[in-house]
């Protein structure tokens, strides 16, 4: 074997002999463009150690089979590109590891590239070690995808995603009419951490394809990877085409599903899905033809309807590309739903949805239902599905019969962390016993950890602050997770406090501090969040109308608000809004508890978000033990449009009283919620409570509350074709005099 020679120069230097490869060193974007034109098969390029802004790499070259191009870091962690950089590659390969990206966005709808331009695609190239990390555009609502694969036989491997908050799928598959559709790349061993909920479509972790091109096969790998987290809408991974193989990855505790949504054909087998009881958690989603779903383990998932364990779908008669093809001869074989909420069989039956499954099989699956309950739901005709040889533990009434054997099952962990059945009779029954969950340290760079979690509330030091002192000026000095201590006594605030991080405001134990404000208590920017409690605000003399609580368009990562035993009395003049979400924004949660709201507009004013894609502004509103008087609204939530693609938002209230409320037509007013639940509350001589379904399978229930001179409560439709969904029951209504 011949030893491959490497010698490091400078660009403008001698150059080596053809056949010796090089290593060209580069310390600005000057010589990295002159080392790219100069480059040969097996040259490396390597950019020094450092950080490297606004940088729009462009990588071209035509490398060998074994001997690449490649463009590397001096040292694997130590390169970061920021502020606008991204990264197009084009030729054949082509090879880049140890790059960081951090602290910025691309400039363009993509990060890292495939391709040169639109004539000038990747072949045969490789991204691995590669870092990108809340490397995204500060409105959610831009789109762009983190990693876009064109052309074929492309792999991208053993790299760090993490922190997107913004729309666009993290890693995509693209396949436009005249590019190359049978792709072959390869997607393995890659970290996929935490993403937030989006508030949309369009928030998927991986997609193969689009509808257009669904029909024909991409044959394209996924395997081996973690996805940690993962919940920016209800498809975690999205497959729009055919022949694909999804298998041995790790799901953790991600909201929505792997969903088989057009193309035919593809294979998802020996995943593990592990969902702690995380709502929505879900596993598997079955549209289309040929489907193959075998050999997964599905536990503690808490999904149901569309993120169920396993779905399998209606579909539309005749469908037009891009709703619903009808599922056929599907095979569902050997998987173990353990601990787990729902099978959902004929999902999302309606008047469109008329085509039930047929010609599909689902044969020795292992079913433990949570709590032993039973997880199967029909929602319309399932005689098209044939059960043999599965094995449910015993439930009191079983929906299904013939196919699905009750009998008492006892489980054990084996060494691999999974359960299974203790009677070796049911060997042949579930998910193989030969399953080895991928580990952390298989995925990812494994010179990279990230930051970890932003510091929650509370978790940082506590800093007593005296009546009197400036408030903002404590705020300024203070890091994410802190706490201020206030004394009793009064506190002026003639600005809106600026939050830019986690924050504790409250008073100290047995103190009882008062908030005076003039134009509002806080501003929320990007990274922010506000924890309030044991205070009472007085805005009696605001000036004008405003916010207690302003949210500024481009707050990312997602935020959060909590009141707990706050007491707010509004201005004599003039009116005062309490937290007030502008377009583009999104809470992870806004919490309400055992607090006083008096002389007020809309307590939670959340209408800003117009988009008709399903934007909105908030995943969980939660109100209790609170008391409203004399305010416009307690709540006004929004979600616009009929997109299915969203998990909320989820609206709770309870324990709570209204009076005198309502002056905008409702005294609390959610539209578009998937969930809501408004039990135990009393309301007099105020407007009356109206939710409105827009989409999807929204579960609203209404009970046990009193109305008293106050109107009885209104469910309205805006797109379901029957009577008004919900439950309404044991509620006491008392007509106005």
């Amino acid at each position: 074997m011949l030893l491959r020679a490497a010698l490091t120069i400078a660009i403008g230097a001698s150059t080596a002999h053809a056949a010796v490869a090089r290593d060209i060193a580069v310390a600005d974007q000057v010589q990295f463009k002159a080392a790219v034109k100069a480059a040969k098969p097996g040259d490396s390029i390597i950019l020094a150690d450092g950080e490297w802004r606004d940088f729009q790499i462009a990588f071209t070259g035509t490398g060998a089979a074994g001997k690449p191009i490649t463009l590397t870091a001096q040292t694997k962690g130590k390169v970061i590109l920021t502020g606008q950089s991204n990264l197009r590659l084009g030729g054949r390969h082509l090879f880049v590891s140890g790059l960081i990206f951090r602290g910025g966005a691309s400039p363009t709808d993509q990060v890292i590239s495939f391709r040169r331009d639109s004539k000038t695609l990747a072949f045969d190239s490789r991204v691995t070690e590669v870092v990108i990390d809340g490397y995204s555009k500060p409105d959610r609502r831009a789109e762009d995808i983190w990693v876009a694969l064109y052309g074929t036989g492309n792999r991208v491997d053993h790299s760090h995603f993490e922190g997107k908050t913004n729309a666009g799928v993290t890693l995509a598959v693209i396949r436009r009419a005249g590019d190359p559709l049978d792709n072959r790349h390869r997607i393995d061993h890659n970290y996929f951490g935490p993403r937030p909920p989006l508030g949309s479509n369009g928030g998927e972790t991986i997609r193969i394809g689009t509808s257009e091109e669904s029909l024909s096969a991409s044959n394209s790998i996924v395997e081996r990877n973690i996805f940690d987290r993962t919940s920016g809408e209800v498809e975690i991974v999205s497959i729009k085409s055919g022949g694909n193989v999804i298998r041995e990855n790790l799901v953790l505790e991600s909201q929505g599903a792997f969903v088989l949504r057009h193309g035919n054909g593809n294979l998802v087998e020996r995943n593990i899905f592990l969902g702690k009881k995380v709502p929505d958690t879900g596993g598997v989603r079955v549209i289309n033809r040929d489907q193959i779903v075998r050999g997964n383990y599905f536990e503690g998932l808490a999904g149901s309807s569309f993120k169920s364990a396993i779905s399998v779908m209606n579909g539309v008669p005749n469908s037009v590309i891009n709703r619903y093809h009808q599922v056929a001869n599907a095979q569902i074989e050997n998987n173990s739903i353990i601990d787990s909420t729902r099978i959902t069989l004929a999902a999302g039956a309606d008047a469109e949805r008329s085509a039930a499954p047929t010609d599909s099989k689902f044969e020795r699956n292992l079913i433990v239902g949570a709590k032993g309950q039973d997880p199967f739901r029909a929602e319309g005709e399932i005689a098209g599905i044939a059960f043999s040889g599965n094995v449910e533990a015993k439930v009191a009434k079983p929906l299904l019969g013939a196919g699905v054997e009750q009998r008492e099952v006892k489980l054990e962990r084996a060494a691999n962390g999974l359960l299974y059945p203790v009677d070796p009779a049911l060997a042949a029954v579930g998910a193989p016993r030969d399953l080895k969950p991928v580990t952390r340290t298989e995925v990812g760079a494994s010179w990279y950890r990230g930051d970890g979690a932003e510091a929650a509330f509370g978790a940082g030091g506590t800093r007593p602050l005296a009546a009197g002192a400036s408030l903002a000026q404590a705020v300024a000095n203070t890091k994410a997770g802190d706490t201020l201590a206030l004394a009793t006594g009064t506190y002026d605030i003639a600005a809106p406090l600026t939050v830019r991080h986690r924050l504790t405001i409250a008073g100290a134990k047995d103190a009882k501090p008062v908030l005076r404000v003039a134009a509002g208590l806080a501003r929320i920017e990007g990274g922010g969040g506000l924890q309030l409690g044991n205070l009472a605000i007085d805005a009696s003399k605001l000036s004008g109308d405003g916010a207690l609580i302003a949210v500024d368009a481009g707050v990312a990562p997602n935020y959060s608000v909590t009141l707990d035993r706050v007491s707010v009395r509004g201005p004599d003049k003039g009116r005062l809004d309490g937290i007030a979400m502008a377009p583009g924004t999104f809470a992870d949660d806004v919490t309400i508890t055992n607090s006083d709201f008096a002389e007020m507009g809309v307590v939670v004013a959340a209408t800003g978000e117009q988009q008709p894609k399903g934007w909105y502004p908030m995943e969980r509103l939660t109100i209790s033990d609170s008391r409203f008087a004399r305010v416009a609204m307690v709540a006004d939530l929004l979600r616009k449009g009929t997109d299915e693609s969203t998990f909320g938002p989820w609206f709770a209230m309870s324990g709570s009283s209204v009076a005198d409320s309502g002056r905008e037509g409702a005294s609390l007013r959610i539209s578009g919620a998937q969930h809501a639940d408004i039990a135990q509350n009393s309301f007099a001589r105020s407007d009356g409570i109206l939710v409105i379904h827009s989409v999807g399978a929204p579960e609203t229930r209404i009970a046990s509350n009193a109305f008293s001179a106050t109107p009885a409560p209104r469910i309205e439709e805006l797109a379901w074709r029957g009577p008004p969904r919900g439950l309404i029951s044991g509620n006491i209504v008392e007509a106005r005099p």
